[in-house]
């Protein structure tokens, strides 16, 4: 039976999270710390992530890092590769910027998503590949995109097309490190509510972000999410969950959600 490698030589898994400061990435944080990683949370919020390195204890590290910021990336990968072994990164950071339609939308909106997106996705993958297929067993990227990627609906042609982008980037990594010792899992949520995701997405408008959800018996949660991550890189190294699109039970694909009267 493969072995799991639940510890390194050098201790404790070590996984690396960005967009720790809130919402799936802070979730994904605490359940993995929780089942016995040491994590690395990234955010630019230094507040945020002092707070949660405060509530997790020793099993928590942070670097602050924008990952859409070059420099900022590769000191933050810097200090990270000077702290050990890399078993896992977590790509949480990201969102959605705008509803409006193709022929109004703002284009420096859909720029603003690119770049969190896509290229901080890429930009931090990119620096940490080399640790994480050197890690004791293999390492494993995972990328948090969205059903967003897969199905697109009116006012989400920027969010859909870096959602898109981004499940394509796991793939194709997937397929282009296909043989080395690397794992490489696309989680695809539905509907989570959180604090942040809407309220972001329509600029602070605290009413049209609660208009998302109202009405939706039980929307998917951080922990849900996380709990998917978490069971995916616990599983043996030699065991690769290519994709998992989760979704809570009242939503049946992006057009079709189930709401209470």
């Amino acid at each position: 039976m493969a072995e799991n490698n639940k510890e390194s030589e050098t201790g404790a898994r070590r996984a690396v999270i960005t967009g720790a400061s809130s919402g799936i990435g802070r979730a994904t944080a605490l359940h993995l710390a929780a089942k016995g990683w040491k994590v690395v949370a990234l955010a630019r919020r230094e507040d945020r992530l002092a707070a949660l390195a405060d509530q997790i204890g020793d099993a928590c590290e942070y670097v602050v890092c924008d990952v859409t910021d070059e420099a900022s990336t590769q000191a933050a990968v810097d200090t990270i590769l000077h702290g050990g072994d890399v078993k896992a990164l977590v790509n949480c950071a990201g969102g959605a910027i705008g509803q409006d339609p193709i022929e109004s939308c703002e284009v420096e909106d859909w720029r603003r998503m690119y770049d969190v997106n896509v290229l901080g996705t890429l930009r931090i993958t990119q620096k940490l590949l080399p640790a994480l297929k050197a890690a004791p067993g293999g390492g494993t990227v995972v990328v948090v995109s969205s059903t967003a990627g897969i199905e697109p609906y009116e006012g989400g042609g920027g969010y859909c097309g870096v959602k898109s982008a981004e499940r394509v980037l796991a793939q194709t990594l997937r397929f282009e490190q296909v043989g080395e010792p690397l794992r490489v899992i696309d989680v695809s949520p539905g509907m989570v509510e959180t604090k942040e995701f809407s309220l972001n997405r329509f600029h602070g408008d605290q009413a049209k972000a609660d208009a998302v959800y109202a009405g939706v018996p039980s929307p998917l949660t951080g922990d849900d999410i996380a709990e998917c991550i978490e069971w995916a890189v616990d599983l043996p190294d030699s065991v690769d969950i290519d994709s998992i699109v989760v979704r809570p039970r009242a939503q049946a694909s992006a057009q079709r959600v189930y709401h209470e009267r």
